[in-house]
């Protein structure tokens, strides 16, 4: 599958050594054809197929002239900090992030070490689908340079990032547990926490990609890491998806607490520090914008997706922004979901409370979120959107992505939004309780099928 989010699919079939190789002999020529000048930056997570995709990716730019500096096994976030180093036209994160461990992917970047935005995607897309990448001469082929000191660099700028107070941290002597699923994050999430004194317990930190459980780090796919936090006495229990840009927290209790939890308690931390704009999408939890309003901060909502975000956070000079999966952003770092720096950040979260993390959450109002989806023509999507308007007599209406509705008053909000991959329409309701987010996903999808 190629999207915006890169070029991703199962090993074997479709995606294959040859396919890498010309999907980054064209992304290579691709970025000179954009004027950009430099080297492709490389790196990957742990999957069992990233040495060979690795490979393909490596000969495919060094066939269109450019040369490769691989930075190995290493977060998402280490390659886009990477790219800006070393001033490089853009970089490869061979990545299929929260997939299972059959798929992999290639993650596109820019020189911004920001991900291809919708623009340049559909660019990429139509030379790729267009162009015959003009190859080197023998005696123009690009060249490979190593870089072994990458997650080095990205741990030195979280530690003197102004947003933490890296002593206090350190005396606070946190007890934590960790499960970093055996990806890129045993590499540098253990570093991270030692670094600031941190009591670990720890599992699944081999890099191996060999996932034993499900490697997206919901609550269902958390129980283990659970009866670590709690038999171990931890203050908090860390999860990462194996290319470490997804943070999940555990309570010390056992519990998961929601993804959208780490995107709250990382906004109290920045703007209690550095007030200033919030960003997130329209399907992250109403606990950041009561986050952001205790701080008397705006909140931006942007359209789903890590770019979009991203660009809304450049033109908003937001302080803070992410998604709702866990996908911290602190641009005094960089414009990109970085699980290492949610990490900080939530170490800070919790020694500013003085509690353990249930005790952190438990400032913020609680909510339920429910999700589904179903079957639905594209074709409809105008016809649906205003039945939905005027059968829920929402109190405010986004149409910026798909149909966003939202009542004040009760707290609650209805996303409806196409699939970009699928013929189906995806339902995402939040309320104060269960029952009230069901009944709106249970409204809608009623009222879409009338329309179809």
């Amino acid at each position: 599958m190629v999207s915006v989010s890169g070029i991703r699919g199962r090993i074997g079939d479709p995606l294959t050594p040859e396919l890498v190789c010309g999907a980054a002999a064209a992304f290579g020529a691709f970025l000179r054809a954009e004027g950009a000048e430099g080297p492709v930056i490389l790196g990957r997570d742990s999957r069992t197929s990233g040495a060979m995709l690795r490979a393909a990716a490596i000969a495919g730019l060094q066939s269109v002239g450019i040369d490769v500096i691989d930075v190995g096994i290493v977060p998402t976030p280490t390659v886009l900090l990477a790219v800006e180093h070393h001033h490089a036209a853009g970089g490869i994160a061979i990545t299929a992030s929260h997939n299972p461990a059959e798929w992999n992917a290639l993650k596109l970047v820019t020189g911004e070490g920001m991900f291809l935005d919708a623009d340049a995607s559909l660019r990429f897309r139509r030379y790729l689908r267009e162009v015959d990448p003009p190859r080197a001469r023998w005696d123009a082929l690009g060249g490979l340079a190593t870089d072994g000191e990458a997650i080095d660099r990205h741990l030195e700028a979280i530690l003197a990032l102004p947003q933490l107070d890296v002593d206090g941290i350190r005396a606070a002597r946190l007890p934590v547990a960790l499960d970093c699923v055996r990806g890129a994050g045993g590499l540098v999430v253990p570093r991270l926490l030692e670094a600031l004194g941190c009591r670990v317990t720890a599992i699944y930190t081999e890099p191996t990609g060999l996932f034993p459980r499900d490697p997206e780090p919901t609550a269902e796919s958390l129980s283990e890491l659970g009866d670590l936090a709690r038999t171990s006495g931890s203050v908090v229990g860390f999860a990462v998806d194996p290319d470490v840009d997804r943070l999940s927290l555990v309570a010390e209790t056992g519990r998961p607490v929601g993804e959208d939890l780490t995107l709250a308690l990382a906004t109290d931390v920045v703007v209690r520090r550095t007030p200033g704009p919030v960003v997130t999408n329209l399907s992250t939890s109403r606990v950041v914008a009561d986050v952001a309003e205790s701080h008397g901060v705006p909140l931006v909502l942007a359209p789903v997706g890590e770019i979009n975000v991203a660009r809304r956070m450049q033109s908003e000079s937001a302080v803070v922004g992410g998604e709702g999966n866990g996908g911290v952003i602190l641009p005094a770092l960089h414009h990109t979901r970085d699980a290492p720096v949610a990490v900080a950040l939530i170490l800070q979260h919790l020694v500013d409370v003085g509690e353990p993390l249930s005790g952190c959450v438990a400032r913020w109002p609680e909510y339920r979120i429910v999700k589904t989806k179903v079957s639905f023509d594209r074709e409809a999507l105008d016809a649906a959107y205003a039945a939905l308007a005027d059968d829920l007599d929402a109190d405010t209406l986004d149409r910026t992505d798909g149909l966003r509705l939202a009542w004040s008053e009760r707290r609650s909000w209805l996303h409806v939004r196409p699939s970009g991959t699928e013929p189906i329409v995806r339902l995402i309701a939040e309320a104060p309780d269960a029952d009230t987010a069901q009944g709106l996903v249970e409204r809608a999808a009623a009222v879409l099928q009338g329309v179809a």
